[in-house]
């Protein structure tokens, strides 16, 4: 398997691992980094807990569960049962597949083992063609000041159902932690053909990743181009809550907006048909716009997007040229 990785994918949840599930299947074994989110990492019921990340390993993996997007396919509750019998919480669910996956990791993180590492460890047993690397093995948890007041990420998006109104969103920790080793060694590489934002909650999801000290401007002073795929369209959310809290937080709802919110870090967007006409308008801030289907409902559609984004990549003038894309 070559390890000269080529696209480096920063990816939230379930959006982000459908693209990245798209680019695994264009790309050859090793030439994609896929840099999860961590921000919505938590202790619960004594496990450390890493959605996005299991997500991704399961998704690439091809377990995971088609319907909801998120846990493994076919699995079964008997822990959430026996756990609802002795009237502890079950607001967040733990089939007994990912449980075992929930219990190996906190074992390994109290042994000293890094998440890198054990991340890792993991995709490898997976047979995962790809890697997976979290954005950092220090701890980063993104926080919701709502009207209920203050929330861990997984107290607004599972336990609340994303019902309170958002007033702000912070990132504690973010400024004394580091990115983990793979991923500063991919910024600071100069053989990497493209970086892609994922169409996941530019806020939720993405933020965390670049406010990690270093990581915005490595981004921005490498010669590779940064291509993003919007979240929205026709001013709605694709998946979870980003309209709803563009909203709340006095922001329009629309791939404008998202384009703005990645000015100076972004070449190009890559926006759905229905947006066509917003084109100009992300144009005129100096980022190049790409207009193609961006829903995926299908395998193929998570296949075709990729194959847009990488061509779109290909096309800047700061790509570098490179099989892979």
């Amino acid at each position: 398997m070559t390890l000269v990785p080529r696209i480096v994918a920063l990816s939230g949840g379930i959006g982000g691992a459908k693209l990245a599930f798209g680019l695994s299947r264009i790309l050859k074994d090793g030439e994609l980094v896929v840099v999860a989110n961590t921000g919505d990492d938590f202790e619960h019921l004594g496990l450390h807990v890493s959605p996005d990340i299991d997500t991704l390993i399961y998704t690439l993996a091809g377990i995971n569960n088609a319907r909801t997007g998120w846990g493994r396919a076919a699995e079964t509750w008997s822990f959430m049962s026996a756990l609802e019998q002795l009237g502890a919480p079950t607001w967040f669910q733990l089939g007994d597949k990912d449980l075992a996956l929930n219990v190996y990791r906190t074992n390994e993180l109290r042994s000293g083992v890094t998440l890198s590492d054990i991340v890792s460890a993991v995709v490898e047993h997976y047979g995962i063609g790809s890697r997976i690397v979290p954005m950092s093995d220090d701890p980063v948890r993104t926080i919701i000041e709502t009207d209920m007041g203050t929330l861990a990420f997984q107290e607004y998006f599972v336990r609340e159902k994303c019902r309170p109104i958002v007033r702000r969103i912070r990132f504690d920790g973010h400024e004394q932690a580091r990115s983990a080793p793979a991923f500063r060694a991919l910024i600071e590489s100069l053989t990497i053909d493209a970086f892609v934002i994922c169409p996941s909650n530019p806020y939720l999801s993405i933020d965390p990743i670049i406010r990690v000290p270093g990581v915005l401007k490595g981004l921005r002073e490498s010669p590779a181009p940064v291509v993003a795929v919007s979240p929205l369209v026709a001013g709605k959310s694709l998946k979870g809550p980003t309209g709803k809290i563009m909203g709340e937080l006095d922001i329009p709802c629309s791939s404008v907006e998202v384009a703005a919110h990645y000015h100076g870090l972004i070449d190009a967007i890559i926006i759905d048909d229905a947006d066509a006409r917003l084109a100009p308008a992300i144009e005129r801030m100096g980022i190049r716009v790409v207009v193609a289907p961006i829903v995926m409902q299908s395998e193929q559609d998570k296949i075709d997007l990729a194959e847009v984004v990488l061509a779109s990549a290909r096309q800047l003038p700061t790509a570098q040229s490179s099989p892979a894309i």
